[in-house]
């Protein structure tokens, strides 16, 4: 768990860098996911393998290309975690049926039970921050952030795609 004075203050009337939205969605990043990066810890895992790992959860086997990019990691930088955790016992390295050439990462028993365990501990993270913020602003912040996300990926066009219906989010909130 971080301590009081690791955390750190935003003054929201600080010049440039306390308005700066990409330095809010790091620093509100960073200390929402401090303490269940700590749980995470504590299960002798580093961060890059629980997002391996939950990456898993939600889809196993998936080529090490895809998972790099759901991960969140270069390629060359998750290959060689991939094998750190093959080493651990919790996934393992196939080369893929259809393309001999293309890998695919699976996870062993081991890993599955670890990976459930965690994201369940981490929905439950998201809830105690959702319940905070309130199930109207939290939904509202999700999809400004897949609005962001797909602007910087897609252009303009994929984020009025993701804005093309207002009145299913507002109907969903109610």
């Amino acid at each position: 768990m971080a301590s009081e004075d690791d955390r750190i203050e935003i003054d929201r009337d600080a010049g440039f860098v306390g308005d700066y939205l990409l330095y809010l969605l790091a620093a509100a990043s960073d200390a929402a996911s401090a303490d269940f990066h700590a749980h995470v810890r504590e299960q002798g895992l580093r961060v890059p393998e629980w997002r391996i790992l939950a990456c898993l959860c939600d889809e196993d086997g998936q080529m090490v290309t895809q998972l790099a990019q759901l991960a969140l990691m270069e390629q060359s930088h998750l290959t060689k975690i991939v094998d750190q955790m093959a080493v651990k016992g919790l996934v393992k390295r196939r080369s893929d049926a259809r393309d001999r050439r293309r890998v695919r990462v699976n996870l062993t028993a081991q890993g599955r039970t670890l990976g459930t365990k965690l994201v369940e501990k981490a929905r439950v993270h998201e809830k105690s921050i959702v319940s905070r913020l309130g199930e109207t602003d939290a939904a509202r912040l999700k999809a400004a952030l897949k609005d962001i996300h797909a602007i910087c990926r897609g252009g303009d066009d994929a984020a009025a795609q993701s804005r093309a219906a207002p009145a299913e989010l507002e109907a969903s909130l109610s």
